[in-house]
């Protein structure tokens, strides 16, 4: 099921699934923000409603289900989608309800970011969740982009039993177990590592497919993660290959998060217009 793009199109447009998060710094704004950075157009699907500033979370209310897929199959009718993203859904109904929307659009790229806990550790998803993303979503997924911790905590539901005590798998071999359950590719970011730089490697099938390092930044950042993800659909959006995507996905956060600002007593907040305030830096100086 596609719909025809229109003539005048000029942008890709990219629909992404996610909780509103009133900071700006993650969530749907923080999607918004990227896609719209990158040159696309954004759609957004409302999964939840956050209690929230930037030293974390207070309350999550969940969207009815219906609401959810309501949302998303009114705008999958009206324009044509390049790319979904998938951050914080909220409930396994919703997750059921999203995994039956994008099911109808086999060929659009889906980019799933495993939001499982913020920043702060407020977890996001139990276990029935978990499972609904991997049995569901999974299978449906083009690149999957977990932290660290996100890796370890997916590939233990997929692994051995929790009776079987045994060392915690490498992040290659978490990588191994998630492609196994479905998606083609997972980007394992390494910010949680103890690692002087940080190392980020993309997973194919084959294995590890680019392994790419990054000067480590100080502080804590609120939406790191949904700013890679958002910046991952919106290059694929534009059709360039997995590979190329994460690149370029890769250098936008970098800098996004080097220009970081603190508005609040928590976290920092990506900059995802950095760029425009270069250029108004370098007309004043020029």
């Amino acid at each position: 099921m596609s719909v025809a793009p229109p003539a005048n199109l000029s942008m890709p447009i990219v629909l992404t699934f996610a909780a509103a998060d009133p900071t700006g710094g993650a969530g749907l704004q923080a999607d918004i923000l990227t896609l719209a950075s990158l040159g696309c157009h954004p759609l957004s699907v409302v999964t939840a409603i956050t209690v929230q500033d930037t030293t974390g979370v207070e309350g999550v209310l969940p969207m009815d289900a219906e609401w959810v897929a309501d949302q998303a199959r009114a705008l999958l009718e009206d324009m044509p989608v390049a790319a979904f993203k998938l951050g914080m859904m909220g409930s396994v109904e919703s997750i059921a309800a999203i995994a039956e929307v994008i099911a109808d659009y086999p060929d659009i790229p889906v980019v799933l970011d495993p939001v499982l806990a913020s920043g702060r550790g407020d977890q996001f998803a139990d276990e029935e969740m978990i499972e609904a993303m991997i049995g569901l979503l999974l299978p449906q997924t083009t690149l999957l982009t977990p932290n660290s911790l996100e890796a370890r905590r997916l590939a233990q539901e997929i692994g051995e039993p929790a009776r079987d005590v045994r060392p915690e798998p490498g992040l290659a071999e978490c990588a191994h177990r998630l492609i196994n359950a479905g998606c083609e590719y997972v980007l394992v970011t390494g910010t949680h590592e103890g690692t002087p730089q940080v190392i980020n490697t993309l997973y194919g099938s084959h294995g590890a497919v680019r392994t790419d390092r990054w000067d480590r930044l100080p502080g804590s950042y609120h939406g790191s993660g949904c700013t890679l993800a958002s910046a991952i659909a919106a290059h694929l959006a534009s059709g360039v290959d997995v590979a190329e995507a994460v690149m370029g996905a890769q250098e936008y956060t970098w800098h996004t998060l080097a220009a970081g600002f603190r508005p609040g007593m928590g976290q920092f907040i990506p900059d995802r217009l950095f760029w425009s305030r270069e250029e108004d830096d370098e007309a004043d100086e020029s």
